[in-house]
């Protein structure tokens, strides 16, 4: 059987991904065979960070692409698609991490038609894995309560709704006929969109337990403005998301449209002391939940529904 050729596809902004592209690069060489690694820099302003990933040059079949202006997450994606030669794309985040030395190897053997069915998988999400509790973090506190529901098992039970960009494999045809909904440009949900795409097309997801591990978190302050962020683009894109995030069905139950008002007006009154607790040493999950429900209720103008 012919071995696959694949583009290992690596956006990133301000961030130093040389060791993952020389991990990469070295399962890629051991395996023998087609490939290229493409890094597209998203406008990065770090300049020291830029110079450092430019070394991602000097391996074989790998180029460091340097983009001026930021495009946002998903123009990113799709640039890196188009700039692709090979039939397989691998989507990588750059502050990811190879976890498994057989990770290349792993989504190989999940291109081969399946065993019990001549259809070729088109879309394979690998999943993610974190990396050590870091104490004060909230990001890293955040991410290890949830990574139980994360599980390939979990996954498994609902493909479209558990879809991530951190990690996956896609046959490159369907993504150039499906490419990211270039509407987001700011943090969040691109991802959540693409599932749904892929949903509404009938194209499956398939899930399996080849994670890359996430061990590099950001400080509470940026990971609170970036949460903000990703809850303004949901509020944006609020109707067409709706059935595909957990926050906006936890504010379609019955109840909630009668604990809308004072949810707001906590969050008008005491939105600023969550805030300073949540950037601080000792954040608490409860209040972050708390939080963004009420920040994101805060964007809407009515005092009743999600209009």
């Amino acid at each position: 059987m012919t071995m696959p050729s694949l583009s290992i596809l690596i956006p990133t902004f301000n961030g130093i991904c040389t060791k993952l592209v020389t991990d990469l690069h070295e399962q890629a060489e051991q395996i023998g065979m087609d490939y290229e690694i493409i890094v597209a820099d998203d406008g990065s302003t770090d300049q020291d960070t830029i110079r450092t990933n430019r070394n991602i040059n000097e391996l074989s079949h790998s180029r460091y692409m340097e983009q001026q202006q930021n495009v946002g997450r998903a123009a990113v994606r799709n640039f890196l698609a188009q700039q692709a030669q090979y039939d397989w794309l691998l989507f990588i985040d750059s502050d990811m991490i190879v976890c498994r030395q057989n990770y290349l190897q792993q989504y190989i053997r999940h291109t081969t038609p399946n065993v019990n069915s001549s259809t070729q998988n088109a879309v394979i999400y690998g999943g993610v894995t974190i990396g050590n509790l870091v104490s004060g973090n909230l990001r890293s506190i955040y991410e290890k309560s949830v990574e139980h529901e994360h599980t390939v098992e979990k996954r498994q039970q609902s493909p479209y709704h558990d879809f991530h960009t951190a990690n996956f494999l896609i046959k490159r045809d369907i993504m150039l006929q499906h490419l990211f909904d270039e509407r987001f440009h700011h943090y969040g949900y691109e991802d959540v969109m693409f599932g749904k795409q892929l949903q509404q097309y009938g194209i499956a997801i398939i899930h399996i337990d080849n994670p890359l591990s996430f061990e590099v978190f950001e400080s509470n302050d940026d990971f609170v403005s970036k949460t903000e962020e990703g809850l303004r683009t949901l509020f944006h894109f609020r109707h067409e998301l709706q059935g595909y995030s957990r926050l906006l069905s936890t504010l379609h139950t019955p109840l909630s449209p009668l604990l809308y008002p004072l949810l707001r007006l906590w969050h008008r009154m005491f939105g600023g002391i969550e805030r300073r607790h949540l950037t601080g040493n000792r954040p608490s999950l409860f209040i972050f939940k708390l939080y963004k429900l009420g920040y994101f209720l805060t964007l809407h103008t009515p005092i009743t529904g999600i209009s």
